[in-house]
């Protein structure tokens, strides 16, 4: 026979009001009946019901992470922090892929939110980004943390996971330079993330930085994509004035840039240096392995479903965390062949 929670009160000898501020987390239970409740749930595997859980009064229990990224790496880490910090809250999971540039998108998210019982969401690019979303949640009093792009965030009111990018980009661009190189070209990512907006402006600030010109015919418009890298490269490729090294948005781009050089004959890096961002399992599945930024995806979601989850049971007076991505160095990158 299934276990019950009326099981578990018996078994830890306490109510069974008791077991449910225990499972929910609440914070008002002492440290001793804590053991005593996950002791017996332990001894009797014991799993809380979700939907018996929701139905049972005006809280809920499920986050929904909403996206809309062809980036199934990115995606991925994405789930895989927001499910832990759900499994060690007491939480579901509710996952709710989406067309971001849809006509009907925030009738669609409000929808979701009413009809799935959500406590609250977790939105990425460019769904994060979008003042249309943001004030159709908010309009139905959703609860919700953003993760974007940038060094501050002008909604004060709001939770938000900070990822500062364009310091990574300055970074990663500055190695570049300082192994020599000064014909630096540009692959961009979908121009309405602010993502790729900041990779941007961390790029052309490291070339002010150090005095050198930035040249408009190194800066090629592409997607988050592979075949946006090859593409991209190949149009470099072409030109009369071929870059030494190139910045990629992402590792899908960068990975995308290493195939369509090495089919032109390229060396890697010998001939052209190409570097990614994000430090996916793309960055480690080409060859060379790419010198990319470290981006911790995972630990991103993850705190910022914890942030969320605190905020709901008034636990926590923040509002925001910045994350920075670390320059890591690999075999995609060397000094300029000279000429």
């Amino acid at each position: 026979m299934k276990v019950t929670i009326n099981d578990v009160a018996k078994h830890a000898g306490v109510s069974i009001k008791t077991v449910s501020r225990v499972t929910n987390n609440e914070p008002s239970v002492k440290q001793a009946t804590v053991d005593k409740v996950n002791e017996a749930i332990k001894a009797l595997h014991y799993q809380p019901n979700l939907a018996a859980r929701n139905l049972a009064g005006n809280k809920s229990y499920a986050i929904g992470f909403i996206y809309d990224n062809p980036n199934a790496y990115y995606i991925i880490d994405m789930q895989n922090g927001i499910l832990e910090a759900c499994k060690n809250k007491g939480y579901e999971l509710v996952i709710h892929p989406c067309n971001a540039k849809s006509a009907t998108i925030c009738d669609e998210l409000t929808a979701l939110v009413k009809y799935s019982r959500l406590a609250g969401l977790v939105l990425t690019p460019p769904l994060s980004e979008d003042p249309k979303v943001l004030k159709a949640l908010t309009e139905i009093d959703a609860h919700y943390v953003r993760i974007i792009a940038g060094e501050k965030d002008n909604d004060q009111n709001g939770l938000t996971i900070l990822v500062n990018d364009k310091f990574g980009a300055i970074e990663i661009t500055q190695h570049l330079i300082d192994l020599g190189h000064k014909n630096i070209a540009f692959l961009s990512g979908d121009l309405h993330h602010e993502s790729t907006k900041e990779r941007l402006l961390g790029f052309k600030q490291a070339l002010k930085n150090n005095g050198l010109k930035l040249d408009k015919n190194y800066i090629i418009e592409g997607k988050y994509s592979f075949e946006s890298g090859v593409d991209g490269a190949n149009q470099l490729i072409k030109q009369l004035h071929r870059p030494t090294a190139i910045v990629a948005c992402n590792d899908e781009i960068a990975a995308g840039a290493l195939f369509a050089a090495r089919l032109a004959g390229l060396d890697i890096p010998t001939d052209l240096s190409i570097v990614g961002f994000e430090d996916s399992p793309f960055s480690r599945q080409t060859w060379p392995k790419l010198t990319t930024v470290h981006q911790p995806n995972a630990e991103i979601a993850q705190v910022a479903t914890e942030l969320l989850i605190a905020k709901r049971r008034e636990q926590s007076t923040t509002n925001s965390k910045t994350f920075t991505p670390e320059l890591i160095i690999r075999d995609s990158s060397a000094r300029p062949k000279q000429k």
